[in-house]
């Protein structure tokens, strides 16, 4: 009965492909919260997915209806082994992104598991029910080899988080007691290097926004009515280029946080960027006294998402009426996230764009998080992680893109710990969603240790 122990029971699971018969089960779900017609499915997954694997562990498990009118359920499952033991508060999401079916290449199918070489494809490998799978199973291991975890543990699976997570805070609200623990440990998101494990402890926060020229009923011939009708494409081009430079380099001064700390720069001092995995980084774009990591992890950008005048697919000799512009901040901590779009007000109408509309879209907005590195917790998890990796992993303040981490250490109060197991390649969102099999291994044995190590006392619960 030792760590070791488990790790090694664990390492056979992937082994004997366990692990992957286990996964090909959940994605065969076709939990697509962005299509209504799939609400069905997310039900199913709680029910005949996610609730005999925890009620096999111990677990009590209670299905409750989303508060918000039409979105998924939420499950809730809890193990309690003692009064005087640590809580730690597990969660997930059984729900995908939209299949995009027809974009997947040759061979593949989203809602069938298809090895090929090292990786897994599939809708929900990545994105998160490979990740929730691997933090099942290291409760199974430890379950396995020393008989009890040796604290006590809940765990979430809400079927929403696709769709801005709608419910979830309200939820939060509403079950604060039964939800109380310790720490949250989850799983999201990539790691910065496959090859070495990674924790963040919250997420950038992210608002989503339209910005509108409506100038006119109907389009006019552009050889009759050409430098007499003003130009919304034009206007709508003009008003964008006074939020940012040329090289991206936000003007708005509410937009620009002054919370990159000394402490923050040391804490991504070292951090890769740079990958084999992905694109490219542009080094010259960007704030320019900035360092790339510095930029993704303690700064705030702005982009836009989508542009239309006209009839792009096919332009006819005519002035438009109407331009628009989606758009998005993403924005750490030290950003007022209720003065983004009335600052934004403010600067249009400072540069004369009065005509141009602002049109917050109703679920694209995320608030930042980010706790301390040097946190108790924190220390404790790196410790663990290093332990069975045999190197130190890297360590973010908070991660690049959004998560509703906020719902955690806003509402229930707790430290967050986020252990991703997938990798910036892995094509979330898109097409030729896909894990790593030896990420999924190490992952596997990490969270196996880490759970083991909460349970053996000495942790910061």
């Amino acid at each position: 009965m030792t760590r070791q122990t488990a790790i090694e029971h664990i390492s056979t699971y992937f082994d004997e492909g366990r692990f992957q018969a286990d996964l090909a089960d959940l994605v065969a779900y076709e939990t697509e919260s962005q299509n209504p017609e799939q609400a069905p499915e997310l039900e199913r997954y709680l029910i005949q997915a996610m609730s005999p694997r925890l009620t096999g562990l111990g677990f009590e498990t209670h299905l409750h209806d989303n508060p918000a009118p039409g979105a998924g359920p939420i499950l809730v499952a809890q193990r309690h082994e003692g009064d005087d033991l640590p809580t730690v508060l597990i969660y997930g999401h059984g729900d995908v992104i939209r299949a995009q079916t027809d974009q997947w290449r040759d061979g593949l199918s989203p809602f069938r598991l298809t090895e090929e070489g090292d990786r897994l494809y599939g809708r929900g490998t990545a994105d998160n029910k490979g990740q929730h799978l691997i933090n099942l199973a290291g409760l199974e291991a430890v379950l396995k080899i020393r008989g009890k975890l040796g604290f006590n543990c809940k765990v979430v699976i809400e079927t929403g988080e696709e769709t801005g997570s709608p419910g979830l805070h309200v939820f939060f609200e509403q079950h604060r007691d039964e939800l109380r623990a310790d720490v949250l440990i989850a799983s999201d998101g990539p790691r910065l290097q496959p090859e070495t494990p990674t924790m963040f402890m919250g997420s950038r926060g992210g608002t989503s926004f339209d910005l509108v020229v409506d100038l006119r009923e109907g389009a006019h011939h552009s050889g009759n009515w050409g430098g007499l009708l003003a130009d919304p494409a034009m206007i709508l081009a003009q008003a964008l280029s006074t939020i940012t430079d040329k090289r991206g380099q936000i003007r708005i001064p509410e937009w620009r946080p002054d919370s990159l700390t000394d402490e923050i720069r040391t804490a991504l001092r070292d951090l890769p960027i740079e990958s084999s995995d992905g694109p490219a980084i542009d080094l010259d774009w960007g704030e320019k006294s900035l360092t790339p990591t510095e930029r993704a992890y303690g700064w705030n950008s702005f982009a836009i998402l989508a542009m239309k005048s006209g009839v792009p697919e096919a332009p006819v000799n005519a002035i438009s009426a109407h331009a628009r512009a989606t758009c998005q901040l993403r924005f750490v901590v030290g950003t007022d996230p209720d003065d983004v779009l009335p600052a934004l007000r403010r600067h249009l109408d400072a540069h004369g764009f009065q005509t141009v509309q602002i049109e917050q879209h109703d679920r694209g907005f995320f608030p930042a998080t980010r706790l301390n590195p040097d946190h108790p917790w924190v220390s404790f998890v790196a410790a663990s992680l290093e332990r069975t990796a045999g190197k130190a992993p890297h360590v973010l303040p908070n991660l690049a893109g959004s998560l509703p981490n906020d719902a955690f250490a806003d509402i229930l109060g707790l430290p967050t710990i986020w252990i991703p197991h997938s990798y910036r390649s892995c094509s979330q969102h898109a097409p030729n969603e896909h894990v790593l099999k030896p990420v999924c291994r190490d992952a596997l044995q990490l969270m196996a240790g880490v759970f083991w190590d909460i349970g053996a006392g000495g942790s910061p619960g």
